[in-house]
């Protein structure tokens, strides 16, 4: 399996700034040349088997013997496609053809010889008041250069540091609601995390989910154990609680670096950053400076005297005032930046942290941006990626779900499936862990992201999104806000009140098993408060919504005494001269149902459909 490391990549390269940056989006045909296999997108078994001139049963039966059950239209991951052609003598290299409009997709591969070492970029996280933001405070004026004393006030949500000759980027914008969303947009922005815990109180909720969002990301933890002056401060006990979670201090024998300090008193903040330049040093961090800006958002706001402004950081090249960029979905020439004093600069290398104005728009956290050469060209890259957006919202791209588990598993988009459970205490949420972690599937492995006690919260549901997690929960709720969020993100809700319930329902789910169980949803309630004719659409109900809401797509009864009259869909569902989805309480709206003209004043309109059983969103 070493050939494949070494020969299985991209054939894109960035070139120059001169040069266009993309490759061309016409697609070409799999082939061999020599003895390698030549493909891109995505291939079936039958396709690979045409393009080999192999038999399908064949390609079929090695792949059984690997304990992978498929079919002749399975489409094929990467590495069984390599591993396929190297038990066949053949090389192989993947095409990927990408657009300018996804400068996201495009793998920049710089010569060693370019690169320069960057600062790191480090996020403070913890738990409320357990001095987080003291020692973002303390770091920052404590280490403030020369000639800036009287300018202490943060511009951005981000600045720099000079210690011992080398610079630090710090983030101190990022919540874990952002931390995720960055994650979620393909865009780390974080080399580091340092976790702030209080040694008189210990590991609590938010330091538990600030362990688990690094976790995901994949981000090295250094742990300051903060407020060491304070009576009944306990270090080692912090220590360890920390190490259940996986953190092992390397006193202990573990690989977590672990620091004592104290925010106020500015005991210890030497040595915890002297650790954060030996861990980037150890990290070998590097980027290009002299090719194009790319970078992401950390975050933006629209400002009244200046219009649109966000906080950029650049990950790789440089970027100069006269720069065209694409942000997210929004465009603009870069004619002012500033740094966290506002004071302006004219060039940001990488790991830089500097405001920029003129957008068109107002990002959002964590979306990529790019230099291109003109304005016109940064414009038309902008509208396109503003046409997708609007085509994958329409769409309603869906995330990972109990009933399309077991297609992804088949088509190999999945091999881990990322869950998130919440449970009633903290005993059951054990319980209910250990029992998934027993699940034997083969193809695919359980993954529990992150696990507690209580209700769902909004930031279960950000980090859920970000990591294309399912969310299981046992005896607890999720308010209206969570479960809006949740259809906003497309995260799936699983509400279970009995154990083994929620453990069939995954296996079986893992295993393409499942049979949904519909149940009936009753959404809302209207009055009939007016009633008349038009000539086009027949009898219209004027109504007010009385409580929950009326859905256009679908059904109602009408009742009059409390007895149904009639069980029909909706023709239509307005608010004035408006066709709307749905209508909330207290609203009123004008109803049409399918063929009914006996509607009368007083009666009820009831909204109601069939929904999946356990899901609650």
């Amino acid at each position: 399996m070493g050939k494949k490391n070494k020969n299985f990549k991209s054939n894109n390269s960035w070139g120059d700034k001169s040069k266009s940056h993309y490759s061309n989006p016409g697609a070409s045909k799999p082939h061999i040349e020599g003895d390698k296999y030549i493909y891109e997108g995505n291939i079936t078994i039958e396709k690979l088997a045409s393009d080999l001139g192999l038999r399908p049963n064949d390609i079929l039966k090695t792949l059984f013997m690997k304990g992978k059950m498929l079919n002749i239209n399975s489409v094929l991951s990467d590495e069984d496609i390599a591993e396929i052609c190297i038990e066949h003598n053949l090389d192989f290299e993947k095409k990927v053809t990408v657009s300018a409009a996804e400068f996201e997709k495009y793998e920049i591969v710089d010569d060693e010889k370019d690169l320069v070492e960057r600062p790191p970029v480090v996020t403070i996280m913890g738990h409320v008041d357990h001095g987080k933001t003291t020692l973002i405070d303390t770091i920052r004026d404590s280490h403030i250069a020369e000639g800036e004393a009287g300018a202490i006030t943060q511009e951005i949500g981000a600045y720099q540091k000079t210690i011992k000759g080398k610079k630090i980027t710090f983030l101190d914008t990022p919540g874990h609601e952002a931390f995720s969303a960055m994650r979620k947009r393909g865009a780390q922005a974080t080399d580091i995390v340092v976790l702030v815990v209080a040694a008189d109180d210990g590991v609590m909720p938010q330091t538990k989910e600030a362990i688990d969002h690094a976790k995901a990301a994949g981000v090295p933890i250094i742990v300051a154990v903060n407020k060491i002056d304070k009576p009944g401060a306990n270090p080692e006990k912090v220590k360890a609680e920390l190490s259940a979670y996986g953190l092992v201090s390397e006193e202990w024998g573990g690989d977590t670096i672990m620091k004592e300090i104290s925010a106020k008193k500015k005991i210890g903040i030497d040595d915890l950053l002297d650790n954060i330049l030996l861990l980037a040093e150890l990290k070998e961090l590097k980027a290009n400076p002299s090719r194009e800006a790319r970078g992401l958002v950390i975050e933006a706001t629209m400002d009244k005297k200046v219009g649109a402004k966000a906080t950029l950081l650049v990950k790789s090249g440089s970027l100069h005032v006269g720069d065209c960029l694409v942000v997210g979905k929004n465009y603009c020439k870069v004619r002012r930046m500033t740094n966290e004093f506002n004071k302006a600069v004219n060039i940001a290398t990488p790991s830089t942290p500097v405001s920029v104005t003129g957008l068109d728009g107002v990002p959002e956290a964590g979306e990529q941006f790019c230099a291109f050469s003109s304005e016109k060209e940064a414009r038309s890259i902008a509208e396109q990626r503003q046409l997708k957006a609007a085509q994958n919202a329409t769409n309603e791209n869906q995330g990972v779900t109990i009933a399309n588990i077991y297609d992804k598993i088949s088509s190999g988009e999945i091999t881990n499936l990322n869950l998130i459970v919440k449970a009633d205490t903290d005993g059951t949420m054990q319980a209910i862990c250990d029992s998934i972690k027993k699940i034997d599937v083969e193809g695919v492995k359980a993954n529990i992201i992150h696990a507690g006690s209580g209700d769902v919260t909004e930031g279960d549901v950000i980090l859920a999104s970000a990591s294309s997690a399912i969310l299981l929960t046992f005896n607890v709720k999720a308010n209206a806000l969570v479960i809006s969020k949740a259809k906003e993100e497309h995260v799936e809700i699983r509400s279970y009140n009995i154990i083994y319930k929620l453990l069939e329902d995954l296996e079986q789910a893992m295993l393409g098993q499942l049979k949904p169980v519909m149940k009936e949803v009753v959404y809302g309630h209207a009055e009939v408060k007016m009633t008349f004719k038009a000539s086009k659409v027949g009898m219209i109900a004027g109504c007010t919504v009385r409580d929950g809401l009326i859905k256009r797509s679908a059904k109602v009864r009408v009742l009059r005494d409390n007895q149904i009259l009639l069980d029909a869909p909706l023709t239509s569902l307005k608010i004035g001269k408006d066709d709307v989805g749905e209508v909330k309480a207290p609203l009123d709206c004008g109803i049409v149902i399918d063929g009914y003209k006996d509607i009368q004043v007083g009666d009820i309109i009831e909204s109601y459909g069939m929904e999946e059983e356990g899901k609650i969103q």
